[in-house]
């Protein structure tokens, strides 16, 4: 039987059971898109139409599993890094790659987030998630910055490239049902099917590398 949250504590484990709920199914059924409402709050022990006390829409809801992947990213970086310093270029593309491929979910809805999420959601539900976005991001640049022997604009150089990397790599290492079944009847098609996380570390590796032997530009005058 479904019960009513009553207290902010349950209405705190709901909202969490709900964003656990979603998380497993993208998992289980190859990514967010494959999401709908109804099964995520099947499992998370609500009623169908319980979800719109916790969040407004689907977008609202994956918009935060989106926020959560950033704190995710933050924390597994600092985890990673720990306490060294002297990090090479190839050192923290290893971090980088590393920990985002530790997190399949929010590599596959940085995808979504710029193409409908944070569109489709309310100006201060959006004005939210960038700010806790972007904090993070600072933190993540400002982590590497203290452990490593890049400068701080080829650290955020190699972010910006990993970000869009791990979104687009993510989506052509899962394709649908339709796509697999497609290139195992042309197996020549099926390379753009590639392994996600050495595919990323080795593109990030390169980066890096060319990145820290790169000099910015200097202002023009």
């Amino acid at each position: 039987m479904h019960r009513r949250a009553r207290s902010i504590e349950d209405k705190t484990r709901r909202s969490e059971d709900l964003l656990a709920a979603a998380e497993a199914l993208a998992l289980e059924l190859g990514g967010v898109r494959h999401i709908t409402l109804a099964p995520v709050t099947e499992r998370a022990g609500l009623h169908r139409t319980g979800v719109r006390r916790y969040y407004a829409s689907k977008e609202e809801l994956l918009l935060e599993l989106a926020e959560r992947g950033w704190g995710r990213w933050r924390d597994a970086i600092k985890d990673e890094v720990g306490d060294r310093t002297g990090l090479g270029p190839r050192q923290i593309a290893t971090v980088v790659a590393g920990t985002l491929a530790s997190l399949p979910v929010f590599c596959d809805l940085l995808t979504h987030v710029p193409l409908s999420l944070e569109g489709d959601v309310d100006i201060e539900r959006a004005r939210r998630y960038k700010t806790n976005s972007f904090a993070a991001h600072d933190e993540i640049a400002s982590t590497l910055d203290r452990a490593s022997s890049m400068t701080v604009e080829q650290i955020e150089g190699l972010l910006a490239t990993a970000l869009m990397l791990a979104a687009g790599l993510w989506q052509v290492s899962h394709p649908t049902p339709t796509l697999a079944a497609l290139y195992e009847q042309v197996p020549r098609w099926g390379h753009v099917a590639l392994d996600f996380a050495p595919k990323l570390g080795f593109l990030l590796e390169a980066t890096a590398v060319g990145l820290a032997e790169t000099t910015a530009p200097a202002d023009a005058n």
